[in-house]
């Protein structure tokens, strides 16, 4: 306080009311103050000052099966860091759409399994009604919570597999929740043209290897077969009939033609060439526009939009009965779940902001070049400052004042401030004691031979003492 550099190798330090970083003694510890610790070496206070902290609001980004969600905050606060959890359940009463349950930085929301939610606008809405509710129908410090998502989830026509659909589609609580993310299977009513644009045809026994010009035998349409078919883009119409396969690509299919269907063994083998079938199909685009007919006349019975330009992509997996008074068509549809109860979703980074002091550090360390670093829940791992040591050309000749401290003497030389670790310095060692430098066995042969040769002079004296008493007795 009164000006006086002193230097000292006790490092039990603490930081002051204002910010100083001091010794046990209250006095101020010298270096350099601030993020900037490539600074030369030098003899400033070191008060450790914290960036001021923006307001911000609490958020969490996630991706479940391919769809983006963002929760956020609308009130810029720590209270808004909570971890949210989905379940849902059939107890809720019918018309109560979500419960939520609050505890300390945990909120649980129950969604009704049997409701019906036909936006996110509401299900933000149930969502923020019944926090508020387990709330003490009071708003949460954080305001209202809000969930978005990638826009083709957001108005749930990523249901669709081509996502080409604007429809507006319900979905259930239970689905909110769901992590099931296979395929639903559903049914589509036919139209009798539809059995027509596939046909089958027997091969003669001539057929060999790949040759296409053996003429075809007998139709063997009086024969039901059950075929599967699985179309995409990118690998095209598979088609499974019995114990034959074949496959027809996306650039095959933008004309009719015939492929041929063999039997293939585990490895994916021909077994026989000649044991095959010839399968005529339609184009893509007759096949769209049929299935568009169907979707037309049959729209209690399937989703399919004939406005749609990729129908056959919408139908992912579909059979039916070759030429045997097809009826029935088995459709899937993706999942349509949305997979919020996977995981517990939990907000961070919401704080109101303001001025920051070394009590908003969660911890505070000295490394082995003297920076003094912090972890700061907003602000990450930041350094403050750094502590400097000082060097002689004589240490033995500092002058000792007391209460570890030591001064400068003509004898020492002036000091020269280095980075600890440099010009013959040691690295700092943070949260070490140093040992004694006193050879303890020598210390303790030392002390034994005293307290013996103390033993030993007392006895002299002892036995001088008995003597003289002799002598005195003698001459009485």
């Amino acid at each position: 306080a009164d000006g006086n550099i002193m230097y000292t190798k006790a490092g039990m330090l603490d930081i002051d009311a204002d910010g100083n970083l001091v010794d046990v003694n209250g006095n101020f510890v010298l270096g350099v103050s601030g993020s900037d610790t490539s600074l030369p070496p030098a003899s400033n206070k070191i008060k450790i000052d914290l960036p001021y902290l923006d307001a911000s609001s609490a958020k969490v980004e996630t991706t479940i099966n391919q769809v983006d969600y963002t929760i956020t905050s609308s009130n810029p606060t720590d209270k808004a860091n909570v971890n949210f959890t989905f379940v849902s359940s059939s107890s809720l009463p019918i018309g109560q759409k979500m419960s939520a349950k609050i505890s300390g930085q945990s909120i649980t929301v129950t969604v009704n399994a049997n409701e019906e939610f036909g936006s996110v606008d509401e299900i933000n809405a149930e969502l923020n009604k019944a926090i508020k509710a387990a709330n003490g129908n009071v708003d949460h410090p954080a305001g209202e919570f809000t969930i978005s998502m990638t826009p083709e989830a957001s108005k749930f026509s990523a249901l669709d597999i081509d996502g080409s659909t604007s429809q507006s589609v319900k979905l259930t609580g239970a689905q909110l929740v769901s992590s099931d993310f296979g395929f639903i299977p559903g049914e589509v009513t036919m139209d009798e043209g539809l059995k027509n644009l596939f046909t089958i045809s027997s091969v003669g026994e001539g057929f060999k290897g790949d040759t296409r010009d053996t003429k075809f035998g007998d139709s063997i349409s009086n024969t039901p077969q059950d075929v599967v078919m699985t179309y995409s883009a990118e690998s095209g119409l598979s088609i499974t009939a019995g114990e034959y396969s074949a496959t027809i690509s996306t650039e095959q299919l933008k004309s009719a033609g015939k492929v041929l269907m063999v039997k293939r063994n585990d490895e994916g083998e021909v077994e026989d060439s000649t044991d095959s079938y010839v399968l005529s199909f339609p184009s893509l685009a007759t096949l769209r526009s049929s299935l568009g007919e169907i979707a037309a006349k049959n729209p209690d019975s399937t989703e399919l939009d004939p406005s749609s330009q990729d129908e056959l992509s919408k139908a992912n997996a579909f059979s039916f009965t070759f030429n045997a008074g097809i009826t029935k068509m088995t459709q899937s549809e993706p999942s349509r779940s949305l997979g919020l109860g996977q995981s517990s979703l939990k907000l961070a980074g919401g704080t109101e902001g303001g001025e920051q002091t070394v009590a908003n550090l969660t911890s505070i360390s000295i490394n082995s070049e003297g920076i003094i670093v912090g972890t700061h829940e907003a602000f990450g791992v930041i350094e403050l400052g750094r502590i400097d040591l000082a060097t002689f050309s004589n240490p033995a000749g500092l002058q000792k004042v007391g209460s570890t401290y030591f001064e400068t003497s003509l004898n020492s030389g002036d000091p020269i401030i280095v980075n600890a670790g440099t010009e013959g310095t040691g690295q700092i060692m943070a949260s070490t004691l140093e040992a004694s430098n006193v050879d303890l066995s020598n210390e303790f042969s030392d002390m034994i031979m005293t307290q013996r040769g103390f033993q030993a002079s007392s006895r002299v004296i002892t036995v001088s003492d008995t003597m003289l008493e002799e002598l005195i007795n003698l001459k009485r």
